[in-house]
């Protein structure tokens, strides 16, 4: 995928995630690299970050590469410049871009404008980044992918959507609980649906989380109100209530299975905190390993690794 954009799951197909995964692993194993001296990366927020930033620059710093954080309020995206003139003028700098927004059309103008690969580091529509590492943590604790059945609870938000097209991709069933409202776009749901035609994977929506998680390998949540939804947060609250994960609702599923939170995570609310801290939780896994993940994806973009990935952006 040398020299493409990743603003979301649908770039990759299940080859090149699985590919990818490998490069993870290898990553995790490897330390510190020299694939990307000479090599700079613009971190471009809108939001604010913590795993997201440190996993970036830790990465590219660990490859021999270069980073350049421009905050939001550096960015000003639309307010003191517009995006696409952001897209050129830092084309002219660096050899990749990072951007963490708002709104996923944004990501779409700076990929159409720059002449250098745009990452979705979070938008408003997907998460890659995230849904990357955490199937390479799925890998790593249950040996594969395929087959295996993932509960995801809560909001159909960004994190969701892209676990639900790399799931399809990879041939893992995804159960989804969601209240009624706060479900995954439809748009996300049929290409998932088209793609676990070809993987053997099976989508199964529900209102209900005890359906979702009742022999589940895996039970997934995210937090109720994301960054943007703050006026909504009461609202939310009320109407989440049900879709808690607690210890209760966690021993419906497999024995051994693992649960997991991309973090930050609200205590109390999407999770009780004997079930984040309990020995099922592999929620920091998670977190670490946003970075290898991270030097995977930037060894293969800016050329440290060859993989022959398809290019659907």
């Amino acid at each position: 995928m040398r020299g493409k954009d990743l603003l979301s799951i649908a770039n990759l197909s299940g080859k090149d995630i699985g590919l990818l995964i490998s490069d993870t692993a290898d990553m995790k194993a490897s330390g510190w690299l020299s694939s990307l001296n000479g090599k700079t990366l613009a971190l471009l927020f809108e939001k604010p970050s913590l795993r997201t930033r440190v996993s970036f620059e830790v990465a590219m710093r660990q490859l021999g590469g270069q980073v350049i954080y421009l905050s939001p309020a550096e960015v000003g995206l639309n307010k003191r410049e517009s995006v696409s003139d952001v897209a050129r003028v830092l084309s002219r700098y660096v050899d990749a871009i990072a951007a963490r927004t708002f709104s996923h059309q944004t990501l779409e103008v700076l990929a159409s404008c720059a002449n250098v690969p745009v990452i979705n580091a979070l938008s408003d529509l997907e998460h890659p980044c995230q849904a990357l590492a955490d199937l390479f943590t799925i890998y790593e604790n249950k040996g594969g992918l395929k087959d295996l059945t993932l509960a995801f609870v809560g909001d159909g938000n960004n994190v969701a959507h892209s676990l639900l097209l790399g799931a399809s991709l990879t041939g893992m069933n995804l159960r989804i609980a969601c209240p009624e409202g706060y479900q995954v776009q439809e748009q996300i749901l049929r290409l998932a649906e088209r793609y676990a035609r070809d993987s053997g994977s099976e989508i199964f929506c529900t209102l209900e989380p005890p359906l979702a998680i009742s022999g589940a390998d895996i039970v997934y949540t995210d937090v109720w109100t994301s960054m943007g939804q703050e006026s909504e947060a009461r609202k939310r609250r009320q109407i989440f209530a049900g879709y808690q994960i607690n210890n209760q609702l966690l021993s419906l599923a497999r024995e051994d299975a693992i649960f997991m939170h991309p973090l930050p995570a609200h205590h109390g609310q999407e999770v009780t905190d004997d079930t984040l801290d309990s020995p099922a939780s592999v929620v920091f896994d998670q977190a670490e390993n946003r970075l290898h993940l991270t030097k995977a994806l930037l060894s293969e973009i800016l050329g440290g690794l060859e993989m022959p990935l398809a290019n659907y952006h």
